[in-house]
């Protein structure tokens, strides 16, 4: 027993002794490589582009020099072009000014151990130099400097069927200072290619066809609707043409159907095809054409709702043919708007006609005030029982919201003379066989006589043109 213990002591010492054997060697491999990268560069360290591992100063510098002297510069160029700059060509020389020494003290030697699997890159662009006037000669030499073809935007352009995508030119136009920035870079850092496409030294398109794609996109759905405004005998059509012209942008820059200049445009149909108080030239019963201006009477496009109406048709591209909203409406939307069914008054012969289809139905003298305006109206109600001034109208057609026409028992028209004065002052006008105090309140109506009333009332309808005039 007391044997094997001996022998167990033994090992044991034994394996102790070989641990602090291998721990001081450990220790002492540790701090000769602590010592030896103290003067040489760790594994993997390049400087200027060259692999400088296990180097010392001397040798690195030696190597720089060495490097730098047969050095060449590859400058590709757009479309796989080539070209160079040697050494020679701009007297590139390497100096030695402490910058290696500086990069031996700065490595991080104490963990040298853990350097083999790591890279390192150094640049000492302050120890290379180069003639600056032989290297503006290089730089002027480059043929990428002179065969400049200007680049082009993408751009968006209209054909037969809708907007296509016209894609930007690169072109090979070289901006200069990049160009000789990066090269300097190169010659100092000991970088062997620039290129220039990589580096970005060429002018680019500052637009491309990706980024239209979603606009062009946009355009051909916003555009891909034809509207038709029936007007009668006169169309006006709302196509591509014209909507492309009211495409514009929001805040964000995001492409938008424009709602004002879609009003303008409508407020352009109003000023065209709205007929109410615009002058009219109208044939007279006796055959004279004049012109009548003024009135109630008329078409009127509500512009703000038919704004609304014709922004969403579009939106929805909805091909239509339509009329617009109407904030009032006449007997036709032809040019003539007064059309053929009409009652006519001549305020200067005191005569009413009233044409069915263009023909006369009822032809009758009338009598009238001074304050009856002229103009184009429309019978706006049809009333029975109405009081005028002191007697009761049994029919009353009113044109404006306080006048009308209306028939009178009393009237006699044969009393009527072109010098007598009538209840209101007024001469060359009427005259009414009754008793005067029976006309209060009705200065500016039209009256009739009874019969010629009762006749008249049953043949017009609401809304029928009625033309006022003095010659």
């Amino acid at each position: 027993m007391a044997e094997e213990n001996r022998k167990m002591s033994k090992g044991r010492k034994i394996l102790v002794g070989f641990i602090v054997v291998l721990f001081l060697l450990t220790i002492g491999a540790y701090f000769f490589g602590v010592y030896y990268f103290t003067k040489h560069f760790l594994p993997g360290t390049q400087v200027n582009g060259f692999n400088c591992s296990y180097m010392t100063q001397e040798e690195t510098e030696k190597l720089l020099a060495e490097k730098t002297s047969v050095y060449v510069l590859a400058v590709q160029t757009r479309g796989n072009g080539q070209e160079s700059i040697s050494a020679d060509q701009i007297d590139l020389k390497y100096t030695s000014d402490g910058s290696v020494n500086r990069m031996l003290h700065k490595q991080k030697r104490f963990q040298w151990f853990l350097a083999f699997s790591q890279h390192k890159s150094w640049e000492v662009s302050a120890s290379v130099s180069y003639n600056e006037k032989l290297f503006q000669k290089a730089i002027d030499g480059l043929n990428c400097l002179k065969d400049n073809q200007e680049p082009s935007d993408a751009y968006i352009k209209e054909n037969e069927d809708g907007f296509e995508i016209v894609p930007e030119v690169e072109g090979t136009k070289v901006d200069r200072e990049k160009l000789q920035k990066d090269i300097s870079n190169a010659v100092t850092t000991g970088r062997t290619v620039v290129n220039l496409e990589v580096d970005e030294c060429y002018v680019n398109p500052l637009i491309y066809s990706d980024e239209l794609k979603s606009d062009c996109e946009q355009m051909n759905e916003l555009t891909d609707v034809v509207i038709t405004y029936d007007f009668s005998d006169r169309k006006e059509t709302v196509d591509r043409t014209l909507i492309k012209e009211w495409l514009g942008r929001d805040e964000d820059g995001s492409l938008i159907l424009d709602k004002d200049a879609i009003a303008s445009y409508v407020g352009q149909l109003a000023s065209k095809y709205d007929t109410v108080g615009t002058d009219r030239t109208f044939s007279t019963y006796d055959n004279r054409d004049i012109t009548v201006s003024g009135g109630t009477y008329g078409w009127l496009i509500d512009q703000p709702k038919e704004t609304d109406a014709l922004y969403q048709a579009i939106l929805d591209k909805k091909t239509q043919v339509r009329e617009p909203v109407y904030a009032q409406k006449a007997a036709s939307r032809d040019m003539n708007d007064i059309g053929y069914s009409y009652v006519e008054v001549s305020l200067t012969d005191r005569r009413l006609v009233l044409y069915k289809s263009g023909t006369p139905v009822v032809d009758t003298g009338i009598a009238i005030s001074s304050s009856t305006p002229d103009g184009v109206y429309s019978i706006e109600e049809k009333k029975t029982g109405v009081s005028v001034g002191n007697m009761t109208a049994d029919c009353w057609l009113s044109f404006t919201d306080d006048l009308g026409i209306y028939g009178d028992p009393g009237l006699n028209l044969s009393a009527i003379t072109d010098t007598e004065e009538d209840s209101f002052g007024n001469t060359d006008y009427v005259d009414f066989s009754s008793d005067m105090t029976d006309w209060t309140g009705t200065e500016g109506c039209i009256v009739l006589p009874e019969e010629a009333a009762q006749e008249l009332y049953q043949n017009v309808e609401t809304g029928m043109p009625v033309v006022v005039y003095k010659f």
